[in-house]
């Protein structure tokens, strides 16, 4: 009788020591690696938005990615946006980065061909990242906000592939102030 309950007694010790051991695997997982996805509205406002006198006036149309190399929701965002360069590098569209002041990182190898830019004028007044600015041939800012709505990123919910081909197809678009939820990371501070 008491080896039964010995064997029970070790039988549910184990049991215990197993759910402790996958709890704590569990929790040091979510810790480490799943970052809370946080539900407020962003407003983005691109009226103090500049190009660079170099890259001012008429010409191509100009993607400019605003690129925080320390945040996390960069993941899904670099993949699309290396879909939206192979997609549309080839007709008349000039895609270029903006890094994070006083950051350090570099961007994938498939992102290699973004243009840096030094210094946009009105940048630093950002909300947050990953953002893009978007201006048309003339020059004019078409779209400044999020490359999309929600916690992740790809072509079926972006903003920028519609606009890309609005413009491209020569209709005018202004949409200069976004007001959206996704994730983002604050790019003051």
């Amino acid at each position: 009788m008491s080896n039964r309950i010995a064997k029970a007694t070790l039988s549910a010790l184990a049991l215990v020591l197993c759910a402790a051991v996958l709890w704590q695997a569990y929790t040091t997982f979510q810790a480490r690696y799943l970052r809370p996805f946080d539900n407020q509205a962003t407003l983005f406002d691109g009226s103090q938005l500049r190009l660079p006198a170099e890259l001012a006036g008429p010409g191509p149309i100009r993607v400019v990615h605003f690129w925080d190399p320390a945040c996390p929701c960069n993941v899904g965002n670099q993949q699309h946006l290396a879909d939206l360069v192979s997609q549309f590098a080839g007709q008349d569209v000039a895609f270029h980065v903006v890094q994070k002041p006083g950051s350090h990182g570099q961007l994938p190898t498939s992102l290699a061909s973004l243009q840096p830019i030094a210094s946009l004028p009105g940048s630093e007044h950002l909300p947050a990242s990953p953002a893009v600015a978007i201006w048309d041939r003339q020059g004019h800012l078409a779209y400044f906000g999020p490359y999309s709505e929600g916690a992740v990123c790809n072509a079926s919910n972006s903003f920028i592939e519609p606009i890309l081909k609005a413009l491209l197809a020569g209709r005018p678009v202004t949409a200069s102030n976004t007001l959206a939820v996704g994730c983002y990371c604050p790019w003051t501070g």
